[in-house]
């Protein structure tokens, strides 16, 4: 048996490395679980701009909105960096692979992104969100193939869907391919029908999930008015869980606070599961369905040269007259 978690926990209004903090002051609480593995929620780095647009309007944005996204951008983390050091040493002094939720600054373009820690190896991967929901468009470039990493870990063998990535079929299906045995969902739904949809991924993948939310209070305990929120509802309020590869709930959901959420998982389970259903093994129809994945990295421009490097640095041609 080995222990596995989510810590909801929410972006402190006080910035980026306040958030960083406060995720360093669960160490004890992860060591004294022995959990090998901790999933944090979806842009907990950097933040989550629930209720903000931007000044996006069509055909035009507003000085405002140039002036939030500039605040948004120098709030979010470069990949690697100090952030991401912190959170290495986190895992190393823990014994926890952790899959964190961060907004990853590549340049001037934002990343919705679940990174990857390993105890002795520190960062060893990412996914960038392929499909950001809506006005998520606005701030968020979209992710490509080749950050779908599904990698072996003390837990078993994990792979991350990004909040509502988790409804796509296709997605999934790609996933399940990879062999993940612990389905990592990062995330800000905190609707009902969130659990309903943890449960039945558990089921058809016939694996673990561990689901892990913000939480963040209302409006006006934070002193902000959010149009068309209740200024007393929570803007999150959280609702992460554990999930069986049979569909069931081992632990939580936790709502309206912060906290860990820990349950057992058994690596024998998903054979007993998946017994009589392995939807890209013994149930899959390869000779009426088949799905191509491409996880070549798409890269705007690539620059090749013939030039011999010995022949060292180009130089500039002569002016003609």
């Amino acid at each position: 048996m080995t222990t596995v978690a989510a810590l909801q926990i929410g972006t402190d209004p006080a910035g980026t490395q306040a958030t960083l903090a406060r995720i360093l002051s669960y160490a004890g609480a992860i060591k004294e679980a022995g959990a090998k593995l901790v999933v944090m929620p979806e842009a907990l780095l950097g933040g989550y701009p629930k209720g903000s647009d931007f000044g996006a309007r069509v055909g035009f944005r507003t000085p405002e909105g140039r002036a939030a996204f500039r605040a948004y951008w120098e709030s979010a983390i470069d990949v690697p960096g100090p952030e991401t050091d912190a959170l290495a040493v986190l895992s190393a002094e823990t014994g926890a692979s952790l899959v964190v939720g961060a907004i990853e600054r590549d340049g001037y373009t934002l990343y919705c992104t679940a990174l990857f820690f390993d105890p002795q190896a520190g960062l060893v991967a990412k996914h960038r969100k392929l499909m950001p929901t809506g006005s998520e468009r606005l701030v968020w470039g979209f992710g490509d193939g080749s950050t779908l990493p599904v990698i072996e870990t003390a837990a078993g063998r994990i792979g991350a869907a990004i909040c509502w990535e988790n409804y796509m079929p296709l997605l999934r299906t790609a996933m399940y391919a990879k062999g993940v045995e612990i389905w990592c969902a990062p995330t800000v739904d905190e609707r009902e029908i969130w659990q309903t949809s943890m449960r039945h991924i558990a089921y058809e993948g016939r694996c673990y999930v561990v689901s892990a939310c913000q939480v963040l209070p209302a409006p006006q305990a934070l002193g902000v008015s959010i149009e068309n929120w209740p200024a007393d509802r929570p803007l999150i309020r959280g609702g992460s869980v554990i999930v069986s590869p049979m569909g069931e709930i081992l632990a939580g959901p936790l709502f309206e606070k912060e906290g860990l959420v820990v349950a057992k998982t058994d690596r024998g389970a998903i054979a007993e599961a998946r017994y009589d259903l392995d939807v890209t093994g013994h149930y899959a129809r390869p000779d009426v369905f088949s799905l191509q994945v491409d996880e070549r990295e798409k890269r705007p421009v690539r620059i090749a040269s013939d030039r011999d490097p010995s022949e060292g640095a180009p130089q500039a041609a002569p002016v003609q007259p």
